[in-house]
C-alpha cells in the first residue's frame, strides 16, 4: 500500500476564501460552505488524536442503505420516476466498489425489471413502458454489465440498440438524448460507452460515430473544459463525458488536452479537498468522480497522443485530500453519502463519491493503492471511462464478441436472408426465456488491486422487491440535481 501523509487540516485553513471586503452571493455561499466543512475537519482532528486509524469507511452502514434502497424507496424519489435504471445503476456500482454482493435471486429480479424498461424500438426507457432515452440506456447497460451473468448481458439487445442509436444520431455525428430531444455531450458519451460495452464492430463504430469526435471538440471552451454543447460553459460532468468519449473513439488529436488538464486540476478545492464542477462554484461530492476520473482520462489521452506513457505514473491531483473530503465530510453515520455537509443522502452522490474515492485510491496503476486511514478503507477499483468494475468491461466485451460469432454462424448456416432481417437472433434477449450460451473465458480473473482486498462483504436481501420504485432515504430536489450529469 502506498503511503502519503494526510494534510494538516489546521494549517490548510489559510486557503479559505478571502473576499477582500467585496462580498458577493458566490463568496458568501463559499464562506458558509467552508465553515460547515471546517466544523467537520475540526471534530475529526480531535477524534483522530485519540484514534489514529480514523477516518473510517462506514462500509456496513452503506451496505444497509443500498440494500434498503434496492428494496424500497421513499416518495421523495417520485421525481426520478423516469430515471429508474439510474437508481439501479447507482446502487449496483456503489455496492461494487464497496465489495458488496447481492444474492442471485435479487439480481435476477433486477434483470427482470430492466428488461421491462427495454424498448421494442431499441435502448431502454426510464421505466417500464417509457420511451427509449440515451441516459437510462447507458445506466441500464452499465447495471447489466455489473451484474455480469449471461442472463443479464443477454438482456442487452444489440440489434435493436444499434437501431436506436442510429435513430438519435445527427448527420454531423452529434447525438440527441432521445428522438426529438436535447442535443449535448452526454448523448455522445452514453451512445459511445454503450456501443463499446456491447462490442460493436470496428466498422459499425466507424460509421455510427463518424464526425462525433469533431463535434465533441467544438464543445471545448476558452477555459479548457467542455460545455454541454458548443458555446456553453465548461462543466465537470460534460468535460468527463467529452474526454471519456474521445478516449474510446481515439480523438486525442481533436482538442487542446493541456488546456483541459489545466482546467480540471484547478477544480480541486484547496481547503475542502473535493472538487467543484465549474469555476466559482461550490464543492460537490459527485465531482469526486466527474473531475477525479477526468484527470487520469486526460493523462491517458496525452500519453497516447504524445507517446508519453510515463505521465500515467503520477496522479495529478491530491488523492489524500479527496479521500479526506469523502470520508470525513460526506459519509452519513446511518449510511449513504452526500453532496456536502448539511445535505441529505441520496443514491446519486453515494455512487459518485465512492467512485471518486476508488479512482483516488487506484489511479496510479503501477503502484499499490493509496488509502487514507486503515487498510480496511480500501475500495475496489472502477473503470475511469465507463465507471463499472474493470473486469466487468472485459467480461462484457468478450461475451458479446463470442455472441456475435455465434449469431454469425446461425445467420450463415441456418437462416435465410429474409429471416435474419426480421426475426430476433437466437441469442438476443427476450423477456420470457433464458438461453444457454458458452461461458466467457477468464471470468475468474480480477485486477490485482481487487485481489488485495482482505475479503468481500456480502449482504442478504429480503424476499420482497418492488422494482426499485418506492425506502427510508432522503432525496435532493430536482433543482439541486440540475447541475449533475444525469
Amino acid at each position: 500500500m502506498a503511503t502519503e501523509e494526510p494534510r494538516n487540516l489546521t494549517q490548510f485553513k489559510r486557503f479559505k476564501t478571502d473576499d477582500e471586503g467585496r462580498m458577493t452571493f458566490s463568496s458568501s455561499e463559499q464562506i458558509k460552505t467552508e465553515a460547515a466543512i471546517e466544523r467537520f475537519y475540526d471534530r475529526y482532528e480531535q477524534l483522530a488524536a485519540l484514534d489514529p486509524s480514523l477516518p473510517k469507511l462506514l462500509r456496513t452502514e452503506h451496505a444497509r442503505y443500498l440494500e434498503t434502497s434496492l428494496e424500497r424507496l421513499s416518495t421523495g424519489y417520485e421525481c426520478l420516476d423516469s430515471s429508474r435504471p439510474w437508481l439501479v445503476y447507482w446502487i449496483m456500482n456503489a455496492a461494487s466498489v464497496l465489495g458488496i454482493k447481492f444474492n442471485d435471486s435479487l439480481l435476477n429480479r433486477v434483470v427482470d425489471f430492466l428488461i421491462k424498461c427495454r424498448s421494442q424500438d431499441g435502448g431502454f426507457g426510464g421505466g417500464p413502458g417509457q420511451d427509449p432515452h440515451l441516459a437510462p440506456t447507458y445506466a441500464a447497460v452499465n447495471a447489466l454489465c455489473i451484474i455480469g451473468t449471461d442472463r443479464a448481458l443477454n438482456a442487452i439487445n444489440r440489434r435493436t440498440l444499434k437501431k436506436f442509436l442510429w435513430g438519435v444520431r445527427e448527420s454531423n455525428g452529434a447525438f440527441r438524448m432521445h428522438v426529438g430531444g436535447e442535443l449535448d455531450v452526454r448523448g455522445a458519451y452514453c451512445a459511445i460507452s454503450s456501443a463499446k460495452l456491447a462490442a460493436f464492430s470496428a466498422d459499425e463504430e466507424a460509421k455510427l460515430f463518424e464526425g462525433t469526435a469533431g463535434w465533441i471538440a467544438e464543445c471545448q471552451t476558452y477555459e479548457g473544459g467542455f460545455g454541454g454543447a458548443p458555446d456553453l460553459e465548461a462543466h465537470g460532468g460534460y468535460s468527463f463525458c467529452a474526454a471519456a468519449a474521445l478516449a474510446i473513439l481515439g480523438g486525442e488529436n481533436k482538442c487542446d488536452l493541456n488546456a483541459l488538464l489545466r482546467w480540471a486540476v484547478n477544480r480541486q478545492m484547496a481547503y475542502e479537498g473535493g472538487f467543484q464542477g465549474r469555476t466559482n462554484k461550490l464543492v460537490d461530492g459527485c465531482y469526486s468522480f466527474w473531475q477525479g476520473a477526468l484527470i487520469p482520462v486526460i493523462q491517458g489521452l496525452i500519453a497516447r497522443k504524445e507517446n508519453y506513457p510515463e505521465i500515467m505514473n503520477t496522479a495529478l491531483f491530491n488523492r489524500i485530500a479527496l479521500q479526506e473530503y469523502v470520508f470525513i465530510c460526506c459519509q452519513k453515520p446511518t449510511g449513504g453519502l452526500i453532496d456536502k455537509p448539511g445535505k441529505p443522502t441520496d443514491l446519486y452522490h453515494t455512487c459518485y463519491t465512492l467512485s471518486g474515492a476508488a479512482v483516488a485510491q487506484h489511479c496510479e496503476t503501477s503502484k499499490p493503492p493509496l488509502i487514507l486511514g486503515h487498510p480496511d478503507n480500501e475500495l475496489l477499483p472502477t473503470h475511469p471511462v465507463h465507471n463499472v468494475p474493470p473486469k466487468c468491461v472485459i467480461d462484457a466485451y468478450k461475451y458479446f464478441l463470442k455472441n456475435e460469432l455465434i449469431e454469425s454462424e446461425h445467420t450463415n448456416g441456418q437462416w435465410n436472408g429474409d429471416t435474419a432481417a426480421s426475426e430476433e437472433p437466437p441469442l438476443a434477449a427476450t423477456a420470457s426465456a433464458e438461453v444457454d450460451v458458452v461461458d466467457v473465458e477468464m471470468r475468474e480473473q480480477s485486477v490485482d488491486s481487487e485481489r488485495s482486498m482482505a475479503s468481500q462483504r456480502s449482504t442478504t436481501q429480503s424476499d420482497s422487491m418492488s422494482g426499485v420504485t418506492s425506502g427510508d432515504t432522503s432525496q435532493r430536489s430536482s433543482e439541486e440535481r440540475s447541475e449533475s450529469i444525469d
